[in-house]
């Protein structure tokens, strides 16, 4: 068997080796040519699969180790007989995290507290709904939007234009989609991005026409009380230097870069395959997911809780590294083909980053407040140290 994956994709040789042949590929590279020969395509999202790609060659599985599958042709896949997989939930506790440390961020850059703030998330799939269990548990107050669950008859949920109205912040979770009534193309055009409440922060790592971002570059241009977090870009990987200079943070497209994200995004695609083919999934994620990057922290009597909470979140993950990467990048990249490669190498070459859960924070069994709080926040808390 041939396996052709994106050379992004952590564990390969681990999980499969034994399966045959292995040829690892810059995403974006990823065509017809090169899999001619190849009996299994495993892609992450920069790589655009469709049937006419596969035309003729005897690939009979697709694995996305990702969340969404906006880049593949589904309906084109399927009836072309091809067997399709993708990862749901594997990086959503990585993209939790980044809004965690993005509205960290926006609160010191505006000098208002982001607990007392009301935020509106904007689908509530694997990482909506599990950025807004995190915050309820913290105590923040949110308002959800979801027409397609609402349409199915869930509750609790309200419309965009509601929500915006409402919420002194957005944070944007939806696949992204062109054709329905739901389509999320350009979701937040330049009408919805007058109308944002003063102050609002606004924050995308879906998908980037999900707001128009020539609308939201001249909207920016006139309001300056606005701020602006952007992981995900309308043109990536070619990032408009001007927009990514108004806004507060700019990201190259790495929200759920976690680790262990894509150690569960792997997992998921390995246990996929092995029922594609009918053959018994031998291999845990515990068994091959390396320690690296864990840590324990211990901490006296009388630490303030939002303190330690502020803290813990930026020990494990700080936006602000993200967003200096990116401005150097653009700063330094002497033409546009320099920019997209300057891109794709961020991410290629992006740091260790672990997950809240590999932190393990020893607090004072007298404070159990405080570790209900850490805990609230996705970290694992002991006792009395």
């Amino acid at each position: 068997m041939h396996i052709v994956a994106d050379e992004n994709i952590p564990l390969l040789d681990e999980f499969l080796a034994d399966f045959g042949r292995l040829t690892r590929l810059p995403g974006r590279l990823i065509d017809h040519t090169s899999v001619s020969d190849a009996d299994v395509l495993l892609v992450r999202s920069v790589t655009k699969v469709s049937a006419a790609m596969l035309a003729g060659t005897p690939v009979r599985f697709v694995g996305t180790c990702t969340i969404g599958t906006d880049h593949l042709d589904l309906p084109g896949l399927a009836a072309a007989g091809v067997e399709v997989a993708s990862a749901p939930g594997c990086n959503a506790r990585g993209v939790v995290e980044y809004v965690l440390s993005c509205l960290l961020t926006l609160s010191e850059r505006s000098a208002t507290a982001w607990q007392n703030k009301m935020v509106g998330i904007v689908g509530v799939g694997e990482v909506g709904g599990r950025l807004a269990t995190t915050l309820d548990a913290l105590g923040i107050e949110t308002l959800l939007c979801d027409p397609p669950r609402a349409e199915r008859g869930a509750e609790g949920l309200v419309e965009l234009d509601e929500l915006i109205s409402r919420c002194d912040v957005i944070s944007c979770h939806v696949p992204l989609t062109t054709d329905g009534k739901h389509a999320t193309h350009h979701l937040f055009n330049e009408k919805r991005l007058r109308v944002l409440r003063p102050g609002t922060w606004l924050i995308n790592s879906s998908r980037g026409p999900v707001i128009d971002n020539t609308a939201l570059k001249t909207v920016l241009a006139q309001r300056a009380d606005l701020l602006v977090a952007l992981d995900v870009w309308e043109t990536e990987p070619l990032v408009d230097p001007k927009l990514a200079a108004r806004c507060a943070l700019a990201t190259p497209h790495i929200a759920g870069y976690s680790l262990d994200g894509k150690l569960r995004g792997t997992a998921q695609i390995y246990q996929a395959l092995c029922r594609f083919l009918d053959s018994p999934a031998t291999l845990t994620l515990e068994q091959l997911a390396p320690r690296t990057g864990a840590g324990e922290w211990a901490m006296e009597a009388g630490t303030p809780a939002d303190w330690l909470l502020s803290k813990a979140l930026r020990q494990v993950y700080d936006v602000r590294d993200d967003d200096a990467r990116l401005r150097a990048m653009l700063a330094a990249a002497p033409s546009e083909q320099a920019s997209r490669e300057g891109f794709d190498r961020l991410r290629k070459d992006y740091p260790l980053r672990r997950e809240c859960n590999l932190l393990r924070i020893n607090t004072a069994a007298s404070e159990p407040q405080v570790a209900r709080r850490l805990i609230a926040a996705g970290f694992v808390s002991g006792g009395e140290f």
